[in-house]
C-alpha cells in the first residue's frame, strides 16, 4: 500500500468513527471531523501531512495513489 492510499484510508476511518461517536457518545465529537477536513485541505495547499510523514516512517512505500 502506498503512502497515498494509506493517508486516504486513515482519514475516511477517522471520519467515520467521529461521526459514529458523535451520533452515539456526544455532538461534540463531530469537530474530529473538522479536524481531519481542515487538515486534508491544508496538505492540499502546503504539500505537507504529518499522517504521510508518519506513514513513511512506518516503511509505506511512496507511490501515486491510484495506478
Amino acid at each position: 500500500m502506498s503512502v497515498d492510499r494509506a493517508v486516504m484510508a486513515f482519514a475516511g476511518c477517522m471520519v467515520l468513527v467521529s461521526l459514529l461517536l458523535a451520533h452515539f457518545v456526544h455532538p461534540a465529537w463531530i469537530w474530529l471531523t473538522v479536524f481531519v477536513g481542515a487538515n486534508l485541505l491544508q496538505a492540499s495547499f502546503t504539500g505537507f501531512c504529518p499522517a504521510a510523514a508518519l506513514f513513511k516512517k512506518l516503511g509505506f512505500k511512496p507511490g501515486a495513489a491510484f495506478r
